[in-house]
C-alpha cells in the first residue's frame, strides 16, 4: 500500500476526489451508528456489521429490517440479495486485486461501488490498481471509524422518534434505488413498481422484512421486447 501512495501515476484529482467521497461515506456512517444505537441495538451490533458486512446499503436495510420488528433470517437474506451485485462487480476488478490470496481475499472485502467506480475510470491497469487500493483502504478505514463514533454517540440519542431519526433508513434506501429508476430503463421502473405493490400488499398480514422478500416478485414482470 505504501508503494501506491508514493507512485508518481496516481493524479492529485484522484486522491482529491476520494477525500471527498471519504467524507461522504464518513457521514453516512456516523449516521449508520447512531440510528442503529438509537434505535434499540447494542453498540457492537453496527460495529461488527461493520467491520464483517462493509456494504452500505446492506447493512441500512439489514438495520432497518431488524428495528421494525424483522426477524434475523429475514434481515440477513435483505442484505444478501442487495449484495449480490457486488459478485459482478469483482469480476470487472479482479485484475487489480493482485495474484497471492491474502491480497485477493482483502481485495474482494473492499469491493464496493466507490472503488470500482474509481478503478475502472483509469486509463492503464497501473492506475486502475493504485486508484482501487487507495479508496477501498481509506473508505474502509473512514466508514468504520465513523459508524464506531456514531454507535458510541448514539446511546446518548434516546427516541429516534423525537428527532425523526426513525424516518432515516427509508430515506437512505430511496435515495439508493432513485438513480436506477430515473436513468434504468422502462422494464427496471415496471419491476420496481410491481414489486412495491406486492410488498404493500402483504405487509399488514406477514412479519417485517418479508414483504421485501416477496417484493422480488418484481423480477418476473415481463421484459419489453419478451414474450413470456
Amino acid at each position: 500500500m505504501r508503494s501506491l501512495l508514493r507512485t508518481p501515476t496516481v493524479p492529485p484529482e484522484l486522491l482529491r476526489d476520494v477525500a471527498l467521497v471519504c467524507l461522504a461515506s464518513g457521514v453516512v456512517g456516523l449516521s449508520f451508528g447512531a440510528i442503529a444505537v438509537a434505535g434499540g441495538l447494542p453498540v457492537w451490533v453496527p460495529v461488527v456489521m461493520s467491520l464483517v458486512v462493509y456494504a452500505g446499503s446492506a447493512q441500512f436495510s439489514t438495520v432497518g429490517v431488524l428495528l421494525a420488528g424483522g426477524g434475523p433470517v429475514a434481515a440477513a437474506a435483505t442484505g444478501l440479495l442487495l449484495n449480490t451485485r457486488t459478485a459482478a462487480f469483482s469480476l470487472a476488478v479482479a485484475d487489480v486485486l493482485g495474484r497471492g490470496r491474502f491480497s485477493r481475499l482483502v481485495g474482494a472485502h473492499l469491493v464496493t461501488d466507490e472503488t470500482v467506480a474509481f478503478a475502472l475510470a483509469q486509463p492503464d491497469p497501473e492506475r486502475r490498481r493504485a486508484a482501487y487500493w487507495i479508496s477501498g483502504l481509506g473508505l474502509y478505514v473512514v466508514w468504520n471509524v465513523c459508524v464506531l463514533v456514531g454507535a458510541l454517540a448514539g446511546s446518548a440519542i434516546g427516541d429516534t422518534g423525537t428527532y425523526g431519526l426513525d424516518a432515516a433508513f427509508p430515506a437512505v434506501l430511496v435515495a439508493l434505488v432513485l438513480p436506477a429508476l430515473r436513468e434504468g430503463p422502462s422494464g427496471v421502473r415496471r419491476a420496481a413498481v410491481t414489486g412495491a405493490v406486492v410488498a404493500l400488499a402483504v405487509a399488514p398480514f406477514v412479519p417485517a422484512g418479508v414483504p421485501v422478500l416477496l417484493a422480488l416478485a418484481g423480477l418476473l414482470t415481463p421484459m419489453p421486447g419478451r414474450t413470456s
